[in-house]
């Protein structure tokens, strides 16, 4: 089944339930009602017969006196209601009835008219009847200078006036399922209005493939299901970019290694008995390229992993004092300390020594010999600050934004400047502590690459 017909199944199973709890509570309420009302018609009617009996009415002058006489007489003026009827018993058997026809003679049955006959107080019970139920009540009557025995019984027939709860039930259900089916049709309308937006989820997904990214879900309203289709769009949006960014990449990347293969095939292929020492030189130079561009595409690809940095207590001075004892082994620089900052903080020093010393390396790359290179450390205001500044060439103005791009490099560099991964293994350490890369540079009269990390509340 479907999340819309479970949903609805669900609805109309509650309001299924509703319902007939609602019809059961209606039909208990209305038969005890019954109940008590035909009770007291029967309490009724015995208030009436013993104020008859206290009355001048019961004995009229010339008209005898007698048990039988007494209870015709009363049969004559009392008519009964609906769904009931009197008899009266004498000398236990019955003798008189009311004027309407009852919905059952129980006066012709013998067994219950000598069991009634038997009755020296006012009693009260239930019989089966062929129209079902009924209650009676027997109250035996005497008379003063008569010698025989009498009693008037009241019969109220149960099912026979429960007939009218029958039809009033049957008419609530009939509604109920009115109101069932009802419900069912707006449910059914309302859940596919509310899953429309996951329908079109389903649907993007099954259509979405690495060619195709550009699908977007129409978000309607605020609820829930509409945050679900932004946060698919949303989703969408990422992996559009990721997927343009990887092919990208791997395009770029089969261009820089491409160019040291085919030389070094080509090599292989023309070389002879005479240059066998300068094809391997040639080789080999080539094969430690392509090692570096590899080992720099293994780090930016663990760069989007949560474990690429395992922050520790780094002490700032100390990594701005190894890093420079590293880089001077690297060429004849004037080599400057600008500040040392007396701060531990959490960082992962060996990835901060690692983009400190590519820093140091493209400064290298852009400086002559003799030329100023400096490293330093800060701490301003709520960011630690780690640099390389250098005098040389800078940063030209249209190469500043795609430096920082993979494969991409500024306009003055040569071919032996590197695969451009360097600046974008420095960006991707930094982003993964939460920092960024700034530069500050003016063509002719060096750049400044700055690392900002930003410092926990509780850093000093």
């Amino acid at each position: 089944m479907s999340a819309r017909a479970r949903i609805l199944a669900w609805v109309l199973l509650v309001v299924l339930l509703a319902l007939a709890g609602t019809l059961l509570a209606t039909r208990t309420v209305l038969r005890n009602q019954l109940d008590q009302r035909l009770d007291n018609e029967i309490a009724h009617e015995t208030s009436k017969l013993r104020a008859y009996l206290g009355s001048p009415d019961s004995r009229p002058a010339g008209q005898p006196v007698t048990v039988d006489a007494l209870l015709g007489r009363y049969l004559e003026r009392n008519l009964p209601e609906k769904y009931e009827t009197f008899f009266s018993i004498v000398d236990g058997a019955a003798s008189r009835r009311s004027a309407i026809e009852p919905p059952a003679r129980l006066d012709n049955d013998h067994a219950l008219v000598a069991e009634l006959a038997k009755a020296n107080a006012p009693a009260y019970g239930t019989v089966s009847t062929a129209v079902g139920s009924a209650r009676y009540g027997v109250i035996p009557v005497s008379a003063e200078n008569s010698p025989g025995r009498g009693a008037l019984v009241i019969v109220e027939f149960v099912d026979h006036a429960a007939g009218e709860i029958t039809d009033v039930i049957r008419v609530m259900a009939a509604m109920s399922g009115a109101a069932l089916v009802l419900a069912g049709l707006v449910g059914w309308l309302v859940a596919g209005r509310i899953l429309a937006p996951v329908r079109e989820v389903r649907l993007a997904a099954e259509q979405i493939g690495e060619s195709d990214l550009t699908r977007r879900i129409e978000v309607r309203g605020s609820d829930d299901v509409a945050a679900l289709g932004r946060t698919f769009n949303t989703m969408l949006d990422r992996l559009e970019r990721a997927f343009a960014g990887q092919r990208e990449f791997i395009d770029d990347a089969g261009h820089e290694l491409r160019t040291p293969i085919t030389i070094v095939r080509g090599h292989l292929e023309l070389m002879g008995d005479d240059d066998r020492e300068a094809t391997r030189a040639l080789v080999l130079d080539e094969l430690a390229r392509m090692q570096r561009i590899v080992d720099d595409l293994l780090v930016l690809a663990k760069s989007g992993n949560p474990g690429f940095v395992a922050p520790a207590e780094t002490d700032l001075a100390d990594l701005t004092v190894e890093t420079l004892a590293k880089a001077r082994p690297l060429a004849d620089r004037a080599w400057r300390v600008d500040a040392v900052a007396e701060t531990v903080i959490p960082a992962d020093g060996q990835r901060l020594g690692q983009a400190l010393l590519q820093l140091v390396s493209n400064a290298v790359r852009h400086t002559r010999d003799g030329q100023e290179i400096a490293i330093g450390s800060a701490v301003i205001a709520e960011s630690a600050l780690l640099w390389v500044r250098d005098t040389g060439e800078g940063v030209p103005l249209d190469s500043r934004a795609r430096i920082f791009e993979r494969f991409k490099r500024g306009t003055n560099t040569t071919g032996d400047d590197g695969a451009g991964l360097g600046l974008p293994i420095v960006a991707a350490i930094a982003e993964a502590h939460g920092g960024r890369v700034l530069l500050d540079s003016v063509p002719g009269a060096g750049a400044r690459f700055t690392i900002e990390l930003p410092l926990p509340p509780e850093a000093p």
